[in-house]
């Protein structure tokens, strides 16, 4: 996937009660909100499954991270259609013909109410 400074890499994913349950196995995160449905019959998804979205833009582009940084901002819940927007703020050839690169993201949901924001930085895997 070749990337400029300033291209914004779009993925949507709406999360399932079966992904919470999936997660929630596999992360051991058995918090009570995420395994009890609310009054509107809704889990809430564990935060570090929202925040697969943007390792999921970085992945696409073979990105092994070096530092992540994530601000929960609101509750995603089962249902929710969450938006991540990737912005390349930098792309640079390093030594030994690596290309480094960081980049911010901001998650919203379908209301567009904004739940997840942060960066992350690393190098390109050839």
């Amino acid at each position: 996937m070749p990337l400029k400074v300033g291209d914004m890499i779009t993925f949507e994913r709406t999360f399932t009660g079966r992904d919470v349950e999936l997660f929630t196995e596999i992360s051991g995160d058995e918090g009570i909100h995420h395994i009890t449905p609310d009054e509107q019959g809704r889990l809430v998804v564990q935060g570090l499954l929202t925040a697969t979205l943007p390792t999921k833009v970085g992945g696409d582009a073979n990105v092994l991270a070096r530092t992540m940084n994530f601000e929960f901002l609101r509750p995603v819940y089962t249902g929710d259609t969450i938006i991540c927007e990737v912005t390349i703020d930098k792309y640079e050839e390093q030594d030994h013909n690596r290309m480094a690169i960081a980049a911010s993201f901001l998650c919203t949901n379908q209301n567009e109410k904004q739940v997840l924001r942060g960066n992350f930085a690393g190098v390109i895997l050839s």
